[in-house]
């Protein structure tokens, strides 16, 4: 039977009525679920009127999202439900959609699927039908399947799921009359679809499924789903056991009553005994299942028309990408060419903005205080201060962050950041983490601040909180510079002048690699003392390689991540610069403040195998990387008194031909270098990254965990490494 042909006849020509958001007095309510990149918003539009924004990420559709149309005199309700790969964790995104589908059962639930890759999307659609029937497969970017010589028997595939299968091209609004159709059907009553696919479980877990139902129906008769529902308690979901547990399950299904303690107790009795009867394998076990229910059906309705040799592009691109063999070496050569890019590419616009800002405008502004009688203690406050600080962070802080993230962003727009993740999954799942880290760790390579913000597309709080606590060892543009420079001055005047330039690069690389080393190292430790936890299935939905949008992609990431990031420095940087400032000329018993503190930590500094000035400079600086070499230059005069260099206490600066020698002068080794590089990848966050995560976390004790983490590896490795150094030598 074509079961298309039950409803679908003489009704071609029927008319929608686009009705936005108008969604009050509606007669039916319809779900639009799926696989994120299947074009479930534009299939939205298509049916609204509406225009939702579409990403080429998974997870951009966060929320539920709703509009209204009107179709054979029948006004209609749509729920965009957050894309979703499937119904069995409990992430926010897989909350929102399997709570509304569970409890609210709507009149119909549109599944949108990708044509060309059908065999992954019909994981969520078997699940779906075990909550519900009334559903209605919309099989969308059939011109790309097409176009990848990927032909599905839609016809075929109904029959197998006993539920209306529609093929579109939603982009061109083909197939959406009869998507129309179909809704309107089931909706009605005029057609009811009978599922046939369902996926069986071993004759064990069947029967244990069977007893946690059984008592769910006795308890409480009102519940719909019971069979889903003890599949989420055997799995120990928190939040169906909250449900059953508290008044929301009233609120959720109208007469189904609370259950009570006693009640609750048997069926954790029931559940627990059997996770332990079938040793943690039960979510492993259904995985499986409906897995190969879902390979089966495709193979059956699914034909390629490439031969072996000649697979779409998307296919010979993954080979490669995602191989054992290649994908770790294209990863690497990749981020690599990106981040050199950005170091070789904002060299002139830096080096542009700083002549403006510092050397042109900052003698300006001094003159100006000079000509309108400023007292000598405001104009250094304001200019030499609170303005050169903020100078300073502008003119090297945007141009790397204007080149990285629109190139990172390119990299998203195309689809080749979630095969990083693919790559990655396993080592980071060692360790405890998401595979998902691996996105956030190379986002933190451009800032750490950003790298914080975009742990936002991990799914569990545990491991999203693990990415946020370890995004600083990612070595960030800010620290670029500083590493090159030391690396340049003392690793590779260190060895033979031929020589010279390759060993001080590889130094640079190597450094940036232990810094993916302990990113790893405290994820795993993260992972096993305060935030202990199993960790979370990873679904990953490998998107279809797409040219990127350029125009677009560079505004928003200039935008959205380059400015706001930008700003948040520079409210930073301000009272630093004055903090700066007034350090290096109060004094307290004829001697400057900041003389005093580099006294102090003149100590701690030695037995790191560094300094005074330098750990001051770190302290002073916290607002940006960017400013601590000029800082640290700056203290050095100020310290050793030397002459004819700087412009003053407290007057940040940068003087290439004078490093060798002020660093001669404060008496730096090789050992102060090496140490150095080390302690700037391992040490507190900048204050802006600080801010981010405490705005993330939302808790004071996890930003403290987030700034002195990497602080205590910095102290630790420094002095391990001063230690073996002088003894040794």
């Amino acid at each position: 039977m074509n079961i298309c042909n039950s409803f679908c006849q003489g009704k071609a020509s029927a008319h929608v009525y686009r009705m936005g958001t108008r969604v009050q007095n509606s007669d039916y309510s319809i779900a639009l679920a799926g696989n994120p990149n299947t074009g479930k918003s534009t299939v939205f539009n298509a049916l609204t009127g509406l225009k939702q924004h579409t990403g080429n990420w998974p997870g951009k559709t966060v929320a539920r999202a709703e509009g209204a149309f009107k179709y054979n005199g029948a006004k209609y309700h749509l729920i965009d439900l957050p894309g979703t790969y499937s119904l069995l964790s409990t992430s926010e995104d897989e909350e929102i959609a399997r709570n509304y589908v569970l409890f609210a059962r709507p009149d119909v639930v549109v599944i949108v699927a990708d044509a060309s890759r059908l065999e992954r999307n019909l994981n969520l659609v078997l699940q779906i039908l075990q909550i519900t029937h009334k559903v209605v497969l919309c099989l969308n970017l059939m011109d790309e399947a097409n176009r990848n010589k990927i032909f599905v028997d839609h016809r075929a595939l109904a029959k197998r799921l006993g539920i209306p299968v529609i093929p579109t091209s939603a982009r061109s609004g083909k197939g959406i009359p009869e998507l129309l159709q179909a809704i309107d059907a089931v909706a009605t009553g005029a057609y009811e679809p009978k599922p046939l696919a369902t996926f069986t479980l071993a004759s064990e877990a069947e029967q244990a499924l069977g007893s946690v139902t059984a008592l769910l129906a006795q308890y409480c008769p009102e519940l719909p789903n019971k069979h889903w529902l003890a599949l989420r308690l055997i799995e120990d979901d928190p939040l169906i056991w909250h449900y059953l547990s508290s008044s929301e399950i009233g609120e959720l299904v109208p007469n189904a009553k609370t259950l009570g303690e006693e009640e609750i107790a048997k069926l954790r009795a029931l559940t627990d005994e059997i996770r332990e009867r079938t040793q943690g394998s039960f979510h492993e076990t259904l995985a499986r299942a409906i897995f190969a229910k879902a390979q089966e059906i495709a193979q059956t309705v699914v034909q390629f028309g490439y031969t072996q040799h000649r697979a779409p592009l998307d296919v010979r691109l993954d080979r490669i990408l995602t191989s054992r063999t290649w994908g770790f070496l294209v990863m690497i050569l990749l981020f690599g060419g990106v981040l050199w890019l950005t170091i070789i590419g904002s060299n002139y616009p830096s080096s542009l903005l700083s002549y403006i800002l510092v050397d042109t405008l900052h003698p300006l502004l001094r003159e100006f205080a000079v000509w309108a009688q400023f007292p000598w203690w405001l104009g250094g406050l304001l200019f030499d201060g609170v303005y050169l600080a903020t100078a300073w962070v502008v003119s090297v802080m945007l141009p790397p962050m204007a080149i990285f993230f629109p190139l990172f962003t390119l990299l998203e727009d195309f689809g080749y950041l979630p095969r990083v993740a693919f790559n990655l999954d396993e080592l980071f799942r060692r360790a405890g983490a998401h595979g998902k880290q691996a996105l956030t760790m190379a986002m933190g390579f451009g800032c750490n601040a950003a790298g914080v913000v975009s742990c936002r597309i991990i799914d569990s709080p545990r491991e999203r909180l693990i990415a946020i606590l370890t995004n600083n060892f990612s070595l960030c543009n800010g620290r670029w510079p500083t590493q090159i420079m030391i690396a340049t001055l003392f690793i590779g005047t260190a060895v033979p002048m031929r020589l010279a330039g390759t060993v001080s690069i590889l130094a640079v690389i190597a450094v940036a690699f232990l810094g993916v080393v302990f990113t790893f190292l405290s994820s795993w430790l993260l992972g096993r003392t305060v935030l202990r936890g199993e960790v979370s299935t990873f679904h990953l939905e490998l998107p279809p390689y797409r040219p990127p949008r350029i125009l677009q992609t560079v505004y928003t990431s200039l935008i959205d991540r380059t400015l706001i990031v930008l700003g948040r420095a520079v409210l930073f940087a301000m009272p630093a610069g004055a903090l700066i400032w007034l350090t290096c000329n109060i004094e307290v018993g004829g001697t400057t403040v900041a003389a005093h503190i580099i006294e102090f930590l003149d100590t701690p500094g030695y037995i790191m195998g560094l300094n005074g000035v330098i750990l001051l400079a770190y302290i002073l600086a916290i607002p940006a990387n960017e400013i601590v070499i000029p800082t640290v230059l700056m203290l050095i005069v100020l310290s050793t008194g030397a002459a004819g260099v700087g412009a003053g206490a407290g007057v940040m600066f940068e003087d290439g031909e004078a490093m060798s020698s002020l660093f001669a002068a404060n008496g730096w080794t090789l050992l102060t270098g090496v140490n150095l590089m080390l302690f700037c990848l391992l040490h507190n966050p900048c204050s802006t990254t600080i801010y981010t995560i405490y705005k993330e976390t939302k808790s004071l004790r996890w930003t403290l965990v987030g700034v002195l983490l990497p602080l205590l590896f910095g102290v630790i490795i420094t002095i391990l490494v001063a230690s073996i150094w002088r003894l040794v030598g």
